[in-house]
Formats: C-alpha cells, sequence, structure tokens
C-alpha cells in the first residue's frame, strides 16, 4: 500500500490530467463559434491557462469582469450557491479557514474566489449580502457569476460536477482549486473540513514568487 502523502501526488496529478483535457475541449469548442482575437498579453500565458477562457463575470460588486483580469493573482477558487444548507457553509469554512492560516506577507498576492453555480438566485445584490454576512468583505474575497453556459464550462475545466435536484436545491462536488499566477492549475483540495496544509503550503509557495 503507497504512503498517504504518494497517494495524494497520484491524485493531484490525475486532477491536472482531467484540468488539462477539460479545458483544452471547452476552449476548442470556443473557437468553433467565434473568431480568435488575442492582445500580446493573451499569447503570454500557456495553453493551460483559464485566463483562455473568453467567459464574462460579474462580481458582488456588480463590475463586470474576465478571467484574465485576475492575471498576477494567486486564485484560489470554489464553486458554491448562496442559498444552499449543507456542503456550502462548510466549504466557506474551508476558505475562511485557509485564508486566516496565510502569511500577513503573501496575502497580498492572493484572491479567493467563490463562483456560483446558481446564477439565478445568485444576483450580485445576492452574493454581496452574502458576503457580508460571511464577514468576507476585504480586497481578497471575489464573489462572481456569469451565464449557464459560462458556469457550466468553468465546472467541466475544474472537474466540478453539480446538479439540480430540487428548485432550491444542488448536488455538487466539494473541490477548492488553488491557480498560480498565470491561471495554471496548481492544486486541488477535494472534500469537507480536510487537512488544508498541503493547500495552504501550495498557495505560500506559489504567492512568494510574487513577492
Amino acid at each position: 500500500m503507497r504512503p498517504k502523502t504518494e497517494c495524494q501526488k497520484i491524485k493531484n496529478r490525475s486532477f491536472s490530467l482531467l484540468f488539462a483535457a477539460m479545458l483544452v475541449l471547452v476552449l476548442a469548442l470556443k473557437s468553433c463559434n467565434q473568431k480568435e482575437t488575442q492582445t500580446v498579453k493573451d499569447k503570454q500565458v500557456s495553453d493551460l491557462s483559464i485566463y483562455n477562457l473568453p467567459s464574462k463575470w460579474t462580481t458582488q460588486n456588480s463590475k463586470d469582469i474576465e478571467l484574465k483580469d485576475l492575471k498576477g493573482n494567486v486564485l484560489v477558487m470554489v464553486m458554491i450557491y448562496t442559498s444552499c444548507k449543507a456542503a456550502c457553509p462548510r466549504l466557506v469554512a474551508d476558505m475562511r479557514n485557509i485564508e486566516s492560516r496565510l502569511p500577513e506577507d503573501i496575502k497580498k498576492n492572493v484572491k479567493l474566489v467563490l463562483v456560483s453555480i446558481d446564477p439565478e438566485t445568485d444576483t450580485p445584490k445576492r452574493l454581496k449580502d452574502f458576503s457580508i454576512e460571511n464577514k468576507m468583505e476585504g480586497d481578497q474575497w471575489l464573489f462572481l457569476r456569469s451565464t449557464e453556459e459560462n458556469t457550466r464550462e468553468f465546472a467541466a475545466v475544474l472537474a466540478v460536477n453539480y446538479k439540480k435536484i430540487s428548485p432550491i436545491d444542488f448536488s455538487h462536488s466539494n473541490i477548492i482549486s488553488v491557480f498560480n499566477a498565470a491561471g495554471e492549475l496548481a492544486y486541488q483540495q477535494e472534500g469537507l473540513g480536510v487537512n488544508s496544509d498541503p493547500t495552504i503550503a501550495k498557495i505560500t509557495e506559489e504567492a512568494q514568487k510574487l513577492n
């Protein structure tokens, strides 16, 4: 039986391979539907960067952005919905725990991003209220919503599965993803209330490169 650390390495290698495959597939499908336009800045990211995705998003402050606008930050991303009463509160608690344990000298290089899987309910106002309710109001916290199509595509890239099981409930994967400053997947944490030491170590490693 392999040591637990080796199993974790294999698991995260599998996540990375799946992420790469899904990103290539999404971008290939996009290229069939729209003319490719790239700036010099866009060309500086690798083929495995989420900054290649053309989808547009709206923040909790009603600001419209593209993912490439986040370039230069280490991203810690999770997909939730604000009316969730089961897994999401635990995921939110895990994100807050991760943020609280980051070294102070790297926090300026990190964005903690919560992406809604229920854009119909999670309006910018609702996301703003949720951020206030959960004491996630600092500049390091970012809440995003987009169209159903963009949300589905991004979930596929992150290997996050979700399904509406009632008018107000979803079943969904519990995955926290870490992206480096170039938008490439660096690590994924799966589960609720799990040991986040490896996640924090990876965030710290990537963020220290920006100091």
